[in-house]
């Protein structure tokens, strides 16, 4: 998982996922109604912690609402079921026609290559014109902990180059960590991975 850059009444929510519901997965746009979802993806595992507090179904529309900014755009992978399992997201510098990129999955439907076929399809539309239906972006960047191999496998995955290193960058349970840093321009070549297909 890549990190984002930048209190309400608690509800109970029974989990719904398990990795059965993985048929037909494909991609729309993040909804209001994902709320519940995104929820139960944060209670998933601890490491959700790093993509933002939320622990309550309040603090899931918060950050569903974030996601919902104009200067964002959000995608949702989901199931048959039309239930959100994890998202590829981008904020969005219009001015230099920049988007910073970060994703997440539920920690049931982790090693499936969910997360790098729905990067490698999002990160293939926001490369293309907007004449031709895309975001009209030009650059990409993301950026991922040391530590975290497997989202650095998710960027390389959907066509990012290793860009460099941003040493001690942030202060993990007293430990300075390094983050590694990617990118990918519209002239660079398109990956292998084949991208989860967007509903219509």
């Amino acid at each position: 998982m890549t990190g984002r850059r930048r209190s309400g009444q608690d509800v109970r929510v029974t989990s719904t996922h398990r990795p059965a519901t993985l048929s037909v997965p494909s991609l729309r746009p993040v909804r209001a109604g994902d709320a519940p979802a995104v929820l139960d993806a944060h209670r998933s595992a601890a490491d959700m912690a790093r993509q933002g507090t939320v622990t309550t179904l309040a603090q899931a529309r918060e950050q569903v609402a974030w996601l919902l900014a104009a200067d964002r755009r959000s995608t949702a992978i989901v199931d048959g079921a039309d239930t959100l399992l994890g998202l590829v997201a981008l904020s969005i510098d219009a001015e230099n026609r920049l988007g910073w990129f970060f994703y997440w999955l539920h920690a049931a439907h982790r090693r499936r290559g969910l997360a790098a076929r729905a990067a490698a399809a999002v990160a293939a539309r926001a490369l293309t014109p907007s004449a031709a239906g895309g975001w009209g972006l030009e650059r990409l960047e993301l950026g991922h902990r040391v530590n975290n191999p497997a989202s650095g496998a998710v960027a390389r995955a959907a066509g990012f180059v290793h860009e460099g290193t941003e040493r001690g960058k942030f202060l993990v349970d007293g430990d300075r960590v390094d983050v590694l840093t990617f990118g990918r321009l519209v002239t660079d070549p398109s990956p292998d991975t084949a991208g989860l297909p967007w509903q219509s």
